[in-house]
């Protein structure tokens, strides 16, 4: 395609954030910037004067920045980042004060709840009040079980307001995904929701909530909050009090914030534990915080009053993403619960009704919405709506085109992608750049992204490997109980020495962009070439007999063939015609290379709490290996569709 899909007006590009601080950068350094790619480069080359130009822009609080940015000078890994700086991450959100909206809440169509920036200060101060008084102190484990709701965000402020180290599930964990993720780290304090709504009904937590406080040993305290019940019998669960228990007496006060080094532990986050016991990720505060920011401000051009939504659990990344959104001043717009509610318009009827500027999903969301037909830009407003963020797994060309035909001619979207490993992105959007067809828009400011090939050789406009070649701050601090850091280095460094090897595979094209054709553990190698999976699923999910796909490499005779499972429509089967059809169009539009040798049914396909399918696990299942940790998945019994396949053993 020779023409963008969307171009940002003169005017757009002049008052855009990133425009401003580039001016800033002018004048401080004497640069002069004609284009986003001059401005990533000076990013990249000049390191520790970008982040401490962004530092002071964005106007982080803190103490101790007349230090080098990084010691020792761009070493990876291993680099300390603002090594004199003390700061704390809740000190930052909470900085705005005032009646406006810090927070929109919806639990689908049943609850509706909103936090102005001083509600949210006076409950933040009366939680961190009860959990000092409880002793949580700085660098203990405080945990929640919750689902999205604000409740979650005043416990997570709470917690590091005073220092503790927070980590979170979402409520559809089973009881042993949680043991698997809050068991390693053993925390003193849990909170839970009583209940969470899905689908229309309510679904009660007590009965998991005693099995994981039974198999938590190091918990002191379980603190109850209602949600669709003010008043659930607590007798079974050790230790467990309701929240207006837990601070009974106490009163808004003045926040104390404890302000720590740069890296004092923020964050546990969880690898999706799908093949094995899920990795403890730990973040730091002050790289957590900078990296949000700098993609909020610049990369999303997100501002004071700006109304931000994410659909996310608590227990993905997204989830803390959104949240760092009250550093800039913005509400979040928080929902709960199944996105396809009202036949699929929920979400769409959430952002006409709270002006969202902001309207983040994954594409399978969007995928979805295609297939099912829908027509957001004829059934509602969205004139509030300037940019749309996809992220999850890659988004195809043909989602592109869908979200320009069917839901806004006008508006930025942008295809993101990084992870829980950095709790930020790698490459994402710009609002002073075009929006190509397939194509994200450019590597994120201060990332030294680049594509390598098996030799560790950069590479343009080909497939490879991304990596990272100098040091971030978003980097993790370590694994938890991780010691001499060796699977540290090993999950991101032992690939290629000194660069951090992220494990997707994509390619950057000629314009700057980047094309992700999924995880490089995944991908296929029949007859030695490699074939990123999202290769596949593009064509195979554009038929109209397909619901969606999955695709797997088999070990067969020396050699790997290509094995693709489909879902398919209600009525439709999977009988020659269909298979030759689906081949056909595999074959035309990519290469006999990529032509399945095997296409079967599926009823359903395994994925992730997070909606992310999950190739290595199936996998593992057809070749007879166990997949260690199913309580990690969704739909677990979905893997079970995939044992013993005749038609895979011929």
């Amino acid at each position: 395609m020779d023409t963008p899909l969307w171009t940002p007006s003169p005017e757009q590009i002049r008052d855009s954030n990133m425009t401003e601080f580039a001016t800033v950068l002018h004048r401080d350094w004497d640069i002069e910037v004609s284009s986003y790619s001059d401005l990533w480069r000076w990013s990249i080359d000049h390191m520790d004067r970008f982040w401490m130009s962004f530092k002071d822009w964005a106007d982080i609080i803190g103490e101790g920045w007349n230090t080098p940015v990084m010691e020792p000078l761009a070493k990876l890994p291993g680099v300390s980042w603002f090594p004199g700086a003390r700061l704390n991450f809740a000190e930052n959100l909470l900085r705005f004060r005032s009646d406006s909206d810090a927070i929109v809440f919806w639990g689908e169509d049943r609850v509706r709840r909103t936090l102005s920036f001083n509600d949210l200060h006076q409950h933040v101060s009366v939680l961190a009040q009860a959990m000092r008084n409880m002793g949580i102190a700085p660098g203990d484990r405080v945990a929640a079980y919750m689902p999205n709701m604000p409740e979650t965000i005043i416990a997570m402020l709470a917690a590091t307001a005073i220092g503790a180290t927070f980590t979170s599930c979402s409520p559809d964990f089973g009881v042993a995904g949680v043991l698997d993720r809050f068991g390693q780290v053993e925390p003193r304090l849990l909170l839970s929701a009583e209940s969470y709504i899905y689908g229309g009904r309510e679904h009660s937590s007590l009965d998991k909530l005693q099995a994981i406080v039974n198999g938590l040993p190091s918990l002191e305290r379980v603190v109850v909050v209602p949600y669709l019940n003010e008043k659930p019998d607590l007798s079974g669960i050790r230790a467990a009090q309701m929240l207006a228990d837990f601070t009974s007496g106490l009163s808004p006060q003045r926040i104390e914030f404890e302000r720590l080094p740069f890296n004092h532990p923020l964050y546990i986050m969880y690898s999706s534990g799908t093949t094995g016991v899920p990795k403890c990720i730990v973040h730091g505060a002050g790289g957590t915080l900078i990296q949000h920011i700098k993609e909020h401000r610049l990369h999303c051009d997100i501002r004071e009053g700006d109304r931000i939504f994410y659909f996310t659990t608590c227990g993905w990344m997204m989830w803390n993403w959104l949240v760092t959104g009250l550093a800039s001043g913005a509400t979040l717009l928080l929902y709960d619960g199944n996105p396809f509610r009202n036949e699929g318009r929920i979400l769409f009827d959430y952002a006409d009704a709270e002006g969202m500027t902001l309207f983040g999903t994954s594409a399978k969301f969007i995928d979805a919405l295609s297939k099912a037909g829908l027509e957001p830009k004829n059934s509602h407003d969205l004139s509030t709506l300037r940019l749309m963020t996809s992220t999850g797994s890659p988004l195809v060309p043909e989602s592109f085109d869908y979200v320009y035909e069917a839901i806004k001619t006008d508006i930025q979207l942008a295809s993101i992608a990084g992870g829980t490993d950095i709790i930020g992105c790698f490459v994402l959007g710009t609002p002073i750049e075009p929006v190509w067809r397939g194509e994200i828009q450019c590597a994120a400011l201060g990332m030294a992204v680049a594509v390598y090939d098996d030799e560790g050789h950069a590479l343009t406009s080909q497939k490879g490997e991304l990596v990272c070649e100098k040091p971030f701050p978003s980097m993790p601090i370590g694994f938890w109980n991780d010691d001499g850091d060796t699977r540290y280095q090993s999950a991101y460094f032992d690939r290629f020495p000194g660069v951090w090897c992220h494990g997707d595979w994509i390619e950057q094209t000629e314009d700057g962009g980047f094309i992700i054709y999924g995880r490089s553990d995944a991908t296929l190698n029949p007859g030695g070439v490699r074939i990123g999976t999202a290769e596949i699923y593009r064509q195979v999910e554009q038929l109209d007999e397909v619901l969606e796909s999955i695709v797997v490499g088999q070990d067969w005779k020396g050699d790997v063939r290509v094995v693709l499972f489909c879902r398919l429509r209600e009525g439709v089967e999977m009988d020659a015609p269909l298979i030759k059809k689906i081949k056909q169009h595999i074959r035309h539009r990519c290469t006999p290379r990529h032509v399945p040798a095997k296409v079967l049914a599926v009823a359903d396909i395994p994925r992730t709490k997070s909606g992310k399918i999950t190739e290595l696990a199936v996998r593992k299942m057809i070749h007879g290996q166990p997949v260690k940790n199913r309580e990690a998945l969704a739909n677990p019994e979905a893997l079970d569709l995939y044992i013993d396949l005749p038609a895979l053993q011929s």
